[in-house]
C-alpha cells in the first residue's frame, strides 16, 4: 500500500479549486469564483512546503490569496466605516523597515571597503538600469500617465532585503548583497527624488524635497531605530563604541530633519519640537525595546527574528490588500498589460543585472548576487510613495504587483541556481578561471 502523501494530496485539491473557479468565473459567478480562488492559494501555500524546491514560496501564495480577495470583495478592504485603511500604510511600511534595519548593522557597511567594484557596479547598476528599462517600456507601450509613473517609480526606489534571501538561498556572494542593499537604501532619500522629478515627473507632480523627507520618514528613521535595537539586543559592541553609534545616529536624525525645517517652513521652534518627537520615537523608543529583548529573551536574536519577520509579512500582505482593493477599478482596465510590463521589467532587471557584473569581469557567484540586487526592488516603499504622492490607486498599482512577482520570479531563479554551483574555480573572477582551465589542458 503507497504512503499517504498529504502535500500532494493537496496539490490535487488545489487543481479541483482551479477548474470549480474557472467554471464559476466563466458563468459569471463572480463571489462564488473569488471565494474558491482565494480557498486555492491558501491551500496551496501549505501544499508548496511539501517540496524543497517550492517551499520558499509559501508565503507568495498568502499574498496571492489576499490580492484575491482584495480583486473580489474591494469593499471589505478600503474603508471601515469612516476609517480608511489606506493610512495604515506608512506605519505598516516603517514596521517592515524597522525588521530590515533589526537585522543589519553599522558593520556591514565595510564591504565597500572589501569589495568597492562589486559595490559601485551593484549600486549604478540599480539605479541605472532599472529607470532606464522602465522609461523604455512605458514610452513604448504608451501607458496612462499615473500607471506609467508608478512603473517609473519601481525603477527608482532602492532594493530591499529580499534581494539578501535570494542570494542566500543560492549559495550567491551575501556579504556583497547585504552591502549593496544597505548603500542603495542610504542613497535612496537622495537619489531617489531627484530620478522621480528627472523621468518621473512628466507623469506627475514630484516635490523632491518633500519626497526626499517622506523617504526619510518611511524608511531612513524606522532603519535607525532596528540599527539601535540590534545594537542592544545583540550585546556584541563595547559601551564606548555603542555610545558612540548612539550620538551618530543622533546627529543624522537631527541633520535629516533640517530638511523638515525646508519642506514645511516649521522654523527653529517646530525644527526643535519635531526633532524631540523624532529622537524619542526612533532612539529611546529602540533603546527600550533592546533592553526589554535582551532582559527576557538573553539576547537570543532567533526570537526578534521570528517576530519581526512574522510583523514585516503581515504588514507587506495588508499593504498589497489594500492597494489592489483601492486600484481594483484600473487592475480590471489594465492589469493584464500591467503585469507583461512589470514581467519584463523585472526579467530585464536580472538579465541585465548579471551581465553588468560579467562586464566588469566579476566573478560569476557575484554576478548572480547582482542579478538580484539589480532587479528586486523595494516595492513596499515604492507603495508608500504611491500614497504620499496622492495617487495610491493609480500609481500604487505597478508596486503592489511587482512586489509579489518578484518573489515568484527571485525564488524560482535562486532556485534553479542552487542546483547549478558555481565551480570553485570561478569565484575569483575570469583571470584566474582561464589560468586554471589552461594549467589543465596542458597537463
Amino acid at each position: 500500500m503507497k504512503k499517504f502523501n498529504l502535500h500532494k494530496t493537496l496539490l490535487l485539491a488545489c487543481l479541483l479549486l482551479l477548474v470549480v473557479s474557472l467554471a464559476m468565473i466563466f458563468t459569471k459567478n463572480y463571489p462564488a469564483a473569488g471565494f474558491l480562488l482565494i480557498s486555492l492559494f491558501v491551500v496551496l501555500s501549505f501544499a508548496v512546503r511539501g517540496f524543497e524546491a517550492f517551499k520558499g514560496l509559501s508565503f507568495t501564495m498568502w499574498m496571492f490569496a489576499a490580492v484575491a480577495a482584495a480583486m473580489f470583495f474591494p469593499q471589505l478592504f478600503v474603508q471601515w466605516g469612516d476609517f480608511k485603511t489606506s493610512v495604515l500604510i506608512v506605519p505598516l511600511l516603517q514596521i517592515i523597515m524597522f525588521g530590515m534595519g533589526s537585522q543589519m548593522s553599522f558593520e556591514d557597511f565595510a564591504g565597500v571597503i572589501k569589495m568597492p567594484k562589486g559595490v559601485l557596479v551593484g549600486f549604478f547598476g540599480h539605479y541605472l538600469i532599472m529607470p532606464i528599462t522602465a522609461v523604455i517600456i512605458v514610452h513604448i507601450l504608451k501607458l496612462p500617465p499615473e500607471i506609467a509613473a508608478g512603473v517609473i517609480l519601481i525603477g527608482c526606489v532602492p532594493n530591499g532585503l529580499a534581494s539578501n534571501v535570494m542570494s542566500l538561498l543560492c549559495n550567491a556572494n551575501l556579504v556583497l548583497a547585504v552591502t549593496v542593499s544597505a548603500v542603495t537604501t542610504i542613497a535612496g532619500p537622495f537619489v531617489t527624488p531627484f530620478l522621480m522629478k528627472v523621468i518621473g515627473g512628466q507623469y506627475v507632480e514630484i516635490n523632491v524635497w518633500a519626497m526626499m523627507m517622506d523617504i526619510i520618514k518611511m524608511m531612513i528613521f524606522p532603519i535607525i531605530a532596528g540599527f539601535i535595537f540590534n545594537l542592544i539586543n545583540s550585546g556584541k559592541v563595547s559601551p564606548k563604541k555603542r555610545n558612540m553609534q548612539l550620538l551618530y545616529y543622533a546627529i543624522a536624525i537631527l541633520l535629516a530633519n533640517l530638511i523638515h525645517w525646508h519642506v514645511y517652513e516649521t522654523g527653529l521652534a517646530g525644527y526643535l519640537l519635531v526633532s524631540l518627537k523624532t529622537l524619542a520615537m526612533w532612539i529611546v523608543v529602540p533603546v527600550i525595546l533592546g533592553i526589554l529583548f535582551r532582559y527576557y529573551f538573553k539576547g537570543d536574536t532567533t526570537v526578534q527574528k521570528k517576530i519581526l519577520s512574522m510583523l514585516s509579512m503581515v504588514g507587506i500582505a495588508v499593504i498589497v490588500t489594500v492597494i489592489t482593493a483601492a486600484g481594483q477599478e484600473s487592475l480590471l482596465t489594465v492589469g493584464g498589460v500591467l503585469l507583461l510590463v512589470v514581467t519584463i521589467q523585472n526579467i530585464l532587471g536580472y538579465v541585465l543585472g548579471y551581465n553588468a557584473g560579467r562586464l566588469f569581469r566579476l566573478p560569476k557567484r557575484d554576478c548572480r548576487t547582482l542579478a538580484f540586487e539589480v532587479s528586486m526592488s523595494n516595492g513596499g516603499l515604492a507603495s508608500g510613495l504611491a500614497m504620499t504622492i496622492g495617487n495610491i490607486a493609480t500609481v500604487g498599482l505597478a508596486p503592489a504587483i511587482y512586489g509579489p512577482l518578484m518573489n515568484v520570479t527571485g525564488s524560482t531563479l535562486a532556485s534553479y541556481w542552487r542546483t547549478k554551483p558555481v565551480d570553485p574555480d570561478e569565484r575569483h573572477g575570469d583571470k584566474k578561471s582561464k589560468k586554471v582551465t589552461e594549467e589543465k589542458k596542458d597537463k
